[in-house]
């Protein structure tokens, strides 16, 4: 198996082999040259100067193609970015916009080719949201061909796709919060506490899966998120792997006075302070192993289907009308501005909705 982020391999003969991308072949497929060396570290030397003499002939736009210019962004933005978030580039890359523009010359590219794009993207079924998120990361490309290379910008006048409201996400009811709770604190195994905790905190389950009982301060009742857990892509080699980072953004990294109700089921199973509470060890459970537990719950309690970031909503939403401040949630969120906490997690039911116009009725005649 390669190496992560490179490809890179020990051969059967027990030499280290490394490919790289140059140029095309006649029938317009990747064409792809090997290095070899007796370490990883030896061809890893000789990969990158071979890609650092590639990368030198896309000094001329007339020659270079977008896949090229892709390559040489990858290059110069690695180091510099979250390996999830390189990861979510390449992923990006290869499934959408390689595809599509790879062969094709950079200073033939124009903003009809891109809005056209946009326009194919839409139609295959994908969200604005998502089509706008690829066309942002091209236009990043088109923005560091032009700083690093002195490219004009192919693709400045592109426009945007139209990106609706934010649909409104599917909720539990109050009534049927009580139902989810009642279910959880009747089995309060490392899972349902958990669930529990994300229920009345609002952290991300990535946060939930890299909490460990260190992270507790239970004198001060404080909880502290500073890692997350994700499954991600790997870069220029198959298949996906779990890592542990830092949380999402800087603003996530926070602290979380912990409801109290919940103090007395966390010390009951608490174990090793180097232990992740949802495992009681040092065993990683992943996101999309406690959506499936999530879901489990949900069946067996006869609750309707709703994904794990539901509780985050919910948990927004319940604060929202119980008076907090949006400041304050928005820091207990570690969401970065106020901003993101109003327009994606707080919700209005029709339950609220008709609360608000029952008091507005009551005092209509005196305003």
């Amino acid at each position: 198996m390669a190496r992560r982020g490179l490809n890179i391999y020990r051969r059967k003969d027990g030499r280290w082999e490394g490919r790289y991308k140059n140029g095309f072949r006649a029938d317009g497929k990747v064409r792809y040259s090997s290095v070899y060396g007796k370490s990883y570290s030896a061809v890893r030397v000789i990969l990158e100067e071979k890609r650092t003499e590639l990368l030198k002939n896309i000094s001329h736009p007339s020659s270079c193609t977008v896949g090229e210019l892709v390559d040489s962004w990858l290059s110069d933005l690695k180091n510099r970015v979250k390996e999830s978030t390189y990861s979510n580039y390449c992923m990006k890359l290869k499934k959408h916009i390689l595809p599509h523009f790879e062969r094709q010359k950079y200073s033939a590219l124009t903003a009809d080719d891109i809005n056209d794009f946009t326009a194919e993207k839409i139609r295959s079924g994908l969200s604005e949201k998502y089509v706008a998120d690829i066309i942002v990361l091209l236009k990043s490309v088109a923005k560091f061909g032009r700083k690093r290379y002195g490219y004009a910008d192919m693709i400045e006048y592109a426009a945007m796709p139209r990106t609706l409201k934010i649909s409104e996400k599917k909720l539990l009811t109050r009534s049927e919060q009580s139902v989810l709770k009642a279910a959880l604190l009747k089995a309060p195994d490392n899972s349902n506490i958990g669930i529990m905790l994300s229920a009345a905190t609002g952290i991300r389950i990535g946060e939930l899966c890299a909490l460990k009982w260190s992270d507790f301060d239970f004198e001060k009742s404080v909880m502290t998120v500073k890692r997350t857990v994700q499954r991600i892509s790997r870069a220029n080699a198959r298949g996906t792997h779990i890592i542990i980072s830092s949380p999402k953004s800087a603003a996530s990294a926070r602290e979380i006075p912990l409801p109290e109700f919940l103090v007395p089921f966390l010390n009951s199973n608490r174990s090793k302070d180097s232990d992740l509470i949802l495992s009681g060890s040092e065993k990683i459970i992943e996101p999309r192993t406690m959506q499936y537990r999530f879901k489990s719950i949900l069946k067996k309690a006869g609750l309707p289907s709703v994904n794990f970031h539901a509780l985050r909503h919910m948990f927004a939403t319940n604060c929202i009308e119980l008076g907090f401040d949006v400041k304050t949630l928005s820091e207990i969120l570690g969401h970065s501005s106020v901003q993101v906490t109003l327009n994606r997690y707080v919700h209005s039911s029709m339950e609220r909705k008709r609360y608000c116009m029952k008091l507005f009725e009551d005092n209509f005649f005196s305003l």
